[in-house]
């Protein structure tokens, strides 16, 4: 059969692979035309990301204004404190500009300028910004007038009880004429409620303040209501976390009697007496101020209020461990190489004795030493027993000195007594011509010295002064080789030069009052020279010649002047210093002639004091010697 074929099947056909071919060829054409995108998707995977975010701007600011106001807004504008941020953009950097005028007239308004004239301009030169403002700060704002009120206790207090209104109104720091700072507003506000809360108020509290500005006249008017609250008396004692010590070695330690006063400073008095004690290594003393009653103790001040609250006084402790041991290791330029081991125990025996041992090495001194330290007293006294041998190979002069003593002290470092009574026996060998010469001698003593201490700081001192007087010998033949008496007394004193200077002024004198220096134990006599002494020469090198060696003598005299530069404010713990030193030892007045040493050195105010380290000429010897020290030995 011949002839076309059916077009029946075709047409079939045609209608199931047309959709599927146009389909197919549409997935092709966008199979191609999307081939370039993801060539380029995958080229920029070699690229940084975008982040989407404009370029960051670099600018600059410019503040025309007198200098002491650039500085200050140059330290602490924010626009200074984002610059060379990379996610400040142009549009950030104008919405800075505009906030600057506001924060510059703030922080204009807190050092006293009101109302000050602010231009601005913000342009941009290439890829970079300049920021400027000119500023016209106007005349500091000054108090025009101060108004304090109170409420309270104190309202209806005596006026010779301290504080008072009337103190409190006299002591005021910020008065009409002075200029306003918000610095020394809020200083001012803190003060004064300081002031009232450390004596009898402590519950004291601001309890409005207004400073209203007069801006054409830039005069500030100034209003404050303090409320003093009640007034606040002392109670008992509440004591915890004692568990091995009596309770006495704590309420013996305590100023502060019931029904006086509250005063702060007698808090840290006694927080600061049972830390010296040893036997805590925690301690917190507080008034219980949130538990203070109305009810008033048996001997309640006759001055205070009936109203007066009356809080306890709590004291927490957390004590020391029962025993310790130390070692160390260090060098003297006086005596040498050291090795040392220390043990001590609290409560000896259950009786809150301290028992303290220490075994001291050195290259020219070596000691053993054992000691009992007692509770201090309901009395404030602090009693002490010790032993001790020492040996010491001084300028061909070796001593071995054997001592016991007990010692009474009391007082406060500021004021401190004590009395001492000693008994030493001594060898004593001196390198004479003829060759060793041999001597024992002995003494039974007693010692009274007082120290007083006056300076802002015990350990790194800059102003005040410090003396030490000593009276005392051997006045008895029983136990004693020759009977003596003798004085001595020791001041430095601190005073500041400018900012950054302080000049000291050291003098040390002694006399032995006896027929003369031979069977007075070495200890008695007197020798200078060394790192605390005159400066320049060896360790006790200056005395008197016996032989070839230097003993001590009868009388002494040193004085030495100091002056300290300290590197504030860059290096604030660091000071150069140079200094000059004179003095000497012999068995007579009219042989003290002195000899000099000076020199420089290095100061640096470490937590445990200064540590100084001098460059001395000793001009007698004529050599010069290296001096380390550190803390006031006094």
């Amino acid at each position: 059969m011949t002839g076309d074929p059916d077009p029946r099947p075709l047409r079939s056909l045609q209608r199931i692979v047309s959709p599927f071919s146009s389909r197919l060829l549409l997935c092709v054409l966008l199979a191609v035309c999307s081939l370039p995108a993801v060539v380029v998707r995958a080229q920029d995977t070699a690229m940084p990301p975008a982040t989407g975010q404009p370029p960051a701007v670099d600018y600059d600011i410019e503040i025309d204004a007198p200098e002491g106001i650039r500085l200050f807004l140059l330290e602490n504008l924010t626009l200074q404190k984002w610059r060379g941020n990379e996610r400040v953009d142009a549009e950030q950097l104008k919405r800075l500009v505009d906030a600057a005028r506001g924060e510059i007239a703030t922080l204009l308004g807190s050092e006293g300028y009101y109302a000050p004239r602010i231009d601005s301009t913000l342009d941009q030169v290439g890829n970079k910004w300049k920021a400027r403002f000119a500023i016209v700060p106007n005349e500091l704002a000054r108090v025009g007038s101060v108004q304090l009120d109170f409420t309270g206790a104190i309202t209806g207090a005596a006026t010779d009880l301290r504080p008072s209104i009337e103190t409190l109104r006299a002591e005021w720091a910020l008065n009409k004429g002075d200029i306003f700072r918000q610095s020394n507003w809020e200083a001012a506000k803190r003060n004064l409620v300081q002031e009232m809360s450390l004596v009898r108020y402590p519950l004291a509290e601001l309890a409005d303040s207004r400073a209203e500005v007069d801006v054409k006249t830039g005069l500030v008017a100034l209003t404050l209501t303090v409320n003093s609250g009640p007034a606040v008396v002392f109670g008992e004692l509440v004591i915890s976390g004692l568990a091995r010590f009596p309770a006495s070695t704590i309420s013996n330690l305590n100023p502060i009697r019931a029904g006086r006063a509250y005063r702060q400073a007698q808090l840290i008095e006694f927080q600061r007496r049972l830390q010296d004690t040893g036997y805590f290594q925690r301690v917190e003393v507080s008034a219980e101020l949130e538990v203070a009653a109305t009810v008033a103790p048996a001997n309640a001040d006759p001055t205070q209020p009936d109203t007066a609250l009356v809080a306890p006084v709590r004291v927490t402790v957390e004590e020391q461990k029962l025993q310790r041991v130390e070692l160390g290791a260090g060098y003297s330029t006086n005596t040498g190489s050291r090795g040392q081991v220390s043990y001590e125990r609290l409560n000896l025996f259950g009786t809150a004795v301290r028992l303290k041992s220490a075994l001291l090495l050195e290259t020219r001194k070596q000691s053993g030493q054992l000691s009992l330290a007692f509770p201090t007293t309901a009395a404030g006294e602090r009693d002490s027993l010790s032993t001790w041998y020492k040996r010491e190979d001084v300028q061909n002069e070796t001593t071995r000195t054997s001592s016991i003593a007990a010692t009474r002290a009391w007082g406060r470092p500021a004021n401190e007594t004590s009395v001492t009574v000693l008994y030493s026996r001594e060898r004593k060998d001196v390198t004479a011509d003829t060759g060793i010469e041999t001597t024992f001698n002995q003494s039974l003593s007693a010692n009274l010295g007082h120290t007083w201490r006056r300076t802002d700081n015990l350990l790194s001192p800059t102003r005040g002064y410090l003396l030490n007087l000593q009276a005392g010998g051997a006045p008895l033949t029983f136990l004693t080789s020759a009977r003596f008496g003798r004085l001595y007394g020791k001041a430095t004193g601190y005073f500041p030069l400018g900012e950054n200077q302080t000049v000291i002024l050291r003098a040390e004198a002694g006399a032995v009052i006896a027929a003369g220096r031979e069977r007075i134990p070495a200890d008695f006599l007197f020798r200078a020279g060394g790192d605390q002494s005159v400066r320049g020469y060896g360790y006790q090198q200056l005395g008197v010649t016996d032989g070839s060696a230097i003993v001590g003598g009868r009388y002494l005299a040193i004085a030495g002047a100091e002056i300290i530069h300290w590197l504030a404010p860059r290096y604030p713990n660091w000071g150069v210093a140079a200094f000059v030193d004179a003095g000497n030892a012999a068995d007579r007045p009219a042989d003290l002639k002195p000899v000099y040493g000076y020199g420089v050195g290095a100061r640096w105010k470490s937590p445990v004091g200064v540590v100084n380290l001098d460059i001395a000429y000793g001009q007698q010897v004529r050599q010069a010697r290296l001096h380390f020290s550190l803390g006031v030995s006094f």
